[in-house]
Parts: structure tokens; sequence; C-alpha cells
């Protein structure tokens, strides 16, 4: 496929099939997980009442995520990826349904052991996706050409907040009229299609090198040591990690729509949908303008923009300025994302492609699921709008001081 052809069509990636089973796959996974990430939250904060208890949903996934994911992004470097993804998709899919039986009006179970129960789940879902999500990342760029990266980047991101936009969406609804339980059923379904979705890929060969015994820990410490040497990629990730651990809004979401903008879990749905929306329309542009000219100076203004609307977020009483505001929040995390994923497909030698996505991997789960604990505990000790205040302008602040640290990062070019 020449050069031409490949900048002249924004289409280019959806022309590999194994590419287009995998980010469908990609997106339904995201729209169950967030599915059942929204339900429990919701359920939990209906029972307790408490933020922290919100942060803790975070902590219980993101600790055993963090734990094992080094060693999952040496397995999917030296193992069969789409395996990996198999076995980790099928303990997701037993925890889902012991969920089921734990909400369900006959299991008998007290608030608190049903607490005890969602917890260990969670923490379970965590285990998985500390394989799960190494195997995934690390086979996603031998599905398509390098000279396509760009392009694929773009679309496995839009596929992904497609399913980030209907299952938060989807799930307050199904929560307030079908129920916890039934929900649940939904998610398992939504995993069984992504399972034949997945066996339709075959797994790349696994590289020369990875074949021959190696210690674990040296090779652990190989993946770390590329990521930390590679500034382009050690910037790029921490400006995520930062921005959301401090930044992030969403696990106070049930929060905002119980007690502060009193709309219900219908609102929830609205408001938690509302970011994925402004991420996949802005991804849908990006197709066509990809923001990788002057590609740095565009991560840094897009991580800033995301930090003003948070604060818009924080101080506004009416769900529909607050919808807006998060809409924004996605539409600039939308460009960072396109940016940070194509600096990973460029920079990452096909051999180390499992470990540099590991710790990518802890940078992204820190933000996401630590920060959530962050919010949750900020909340309780600060107040939900001061918490969210706090969080806005660490934001900007980290920017202003990674914009002044990295001007050699201004004159970055992808080769074509």
């Amino acid at each position: 496929m020449n050069q031409t052809e490949t900048k002249q069509s924004p289409y280019i990636a959806l022309k590999y099939p194994q590419f287009v089973a995998f980010i469908f796959a990609n997106s339904f996974v995201t729209m169950a997980l967030l599915i059942q990430e929204v339900v429990l939250g919701y359920a939990i904060y209906k029972i307790t009442h408490d933020p922290l208890a919100l942060g803790l949903v975070g902590l219980a996934e993101a600790l055993p995520y963090i734990s094992l994911a080094l060693f999952g992004g040496h397995l999917a470097d030296r193992r069969n990826k789409k395996t990996l993804m198999q076995a980790s998709l099928a303990f997701v899919i037993v925890g889902s349904l012991v969920l089921i039986w734990a909400t369900s009006p006959n299991s008998g179970l007290s608030q608190t052991q049903l607490l005890t129960v969602v917890y260990g789940v969670i923490m379970l879902i965590g285990f998985a996706r500390g394989f799960y999500s190494p195997a995934s990342s690390s086979l996603n760029p031998f599905l398509i050409p390098k000279e396509v990266f760009a392009n694929a980047a773009t679309w496995q991101s839009s596929f992904w907040q497609a399913g980030a936009i209907l299952g938060p969406g989807l799930a307050g609804f199904l929560y307030a009229y079908l129920g916890l339980t039934n929900t649940l059923w939904v998610v398992v379904g939504l995993f069984g299609v992504v399972m034949l979705l997945i066996s339709t890929i075959t797994s790349p060969p696994i590289p020369a090198q990875n074949e021959q015994k190696v210690n674990i820990f040296y090779s652990l410490r190989e993946g770390i040591a590329y990521v930390f040497k590679t500034k382009v990629i050690l910037y790029s990730i921490s400006l995520d990690l930062f921005s959301v651990l401090f930044g992030g809004v969403i696990a106070l979401l049930p929060v905002y729509s119980e007690d502060i903008l009193h709309v219900g879990a219908e609102g929830l749905g609205i408001l938690r949908a509302a970011p994925s929306i402004g991420a996949v329309l802005t991804m849908l542009v990006m197709v066509y303008f990809p923001p990788l000219n002057n590609a740095w100076r565009n991560l840094l203004l897009a991580i800033a923009g995301f930090g003003i609307a948070t604060l818009v977020f924080a101080l506004s009483t009416n769900v529909w300025l607050s919808a807006v505001a998060l809409f924004l929040t996605g539409a600039f995390d939308s460009v960072s994302v396109i940016i940070r994923q194509t600096v990973l497909r460029y920079f990452t030698p096909d051999e180390m492609r499992g470990r540099v996505s590991s710790v990518n991997g802890i940078f992204v789960s820190s933000s996401n699921e630590l920060g959530a604990f962050e919010s949750g505990l900020a909340a309780k000790l600060l107040g939900t709008v001061p918490s969210v205040v706090f969080g806005g302008a660490m934001t900007m602040i980290i920017v202003t001081i990674v914009w002044f640290r990295s001007k050699e990062l201004f004159n970055l070019k992808f080769d074509k």
C-alpha cells in the first residue's frame, strides 16, 4: 500500500478485517465494563451515601491491576496474545456471574455481605485486566502496517469512545427500567460477543528474541527502563496520569447527580455519557484532520482545555452546563488520546510492545482507578465541589510545568 493512498483515504485502517474485529471487540468490552461500573457505583452510593465508597471501587480494581500489569506485559511479549485475552475475559465473565447471583433478590446477602462480594469481584476483574490489557494493546499494532498507525489510532479511539458513550448512557436507563441484576445479564451477553470477535483474530508470531528464556525481573526492568529513557513516551503518559488523577470527575458523578444537580439515575446516564460524546465527535473530525502537526503543542493545549472544562463543571449547578463541560473534557481528552497512542505505536519496538503497553496501562489505570479513589477521598475530606476545583487547578499547574520542561519535544515529527 503506497503512502499516497494512505494520505488520501481517512478509512484506510478499516480495510483490514482483523483490525475491524479488534476495534469492535474493544468497543464492546468497554461498553460492558462501563455499564457494570456505572450501575455498581450507583447502587453502592444508594446503599452507603458515602463518596469514599465510590473511591474504593477504583482502588479495588487498580491495586490488583497494577500489581500484575508488568508481569502481564512480560507474558504478552512471550506468549500467545489472543489466548491471554480469551483466558482473562473468561475470568471477567465468571466474576460478572457472581455479581448476578449476589445482587439477585434471592441471594439472602446482607448489605455488608453484598458490598464485600462486589468489592471482591471488582478486585478479580482488576487481576484479569492485568493480563488482558497488555495482551490487547500489544496485539493491536500487529494488525495493521506502520504507515496506517495514526489513522488506526483515530479509529480505535473512536470505537472505544463509542462504547464509552453507549455504556454509561445505557447504564442509567437499564438500571432504571431493568434493575441491577438484569442489567448485569446484559453485561455478560456483551462479554460473550467480545469472546466471539477475539476468536476471529490471528495472534502474531512471537519475536525470535522473545522466545529465548530470560530472567523475568530483567525483562520487566528492560521494559520500564525503555519507557523512562524515551522522553516522549514518558512525558505523554505522565501527562495523562496526572491530569486524570487530579482532574477526573467521573467517580463523583453519582454524588453530583443525586445531591448537587438532583437528576437521578437517568441524569447520571446523560452526565456519564457526555465526555464520550464529545470525544467521539472530535475523533470523527480528526479522521480528516489528524492533530499530528505540532503534535506536542496540541497535546499540551488539549490537556489545558481539559483542566479548564473541569473547573467549569466543578462550579456548575445547572445540569446542561455541567453536561457541556463534561462534553468538552471528552473532546479535549480525545486529542491527547490520538497523539499518545500514535506516540506509543511509533516509538515502541515490536519485541517490547507488551511490556511498554503494561507500563502505559499502569499509568492509565493509576489515572483512572486510583484517580477515582483520589476523587472519593478528596471529596470526603474537602467536600465534593472543592475537591473537583482542586483537581482542575492541579491539572493546569502540571501542564504549565511540563510546557516549560519539554521544549525540545515541540519539534516532534512522525516519519511516514
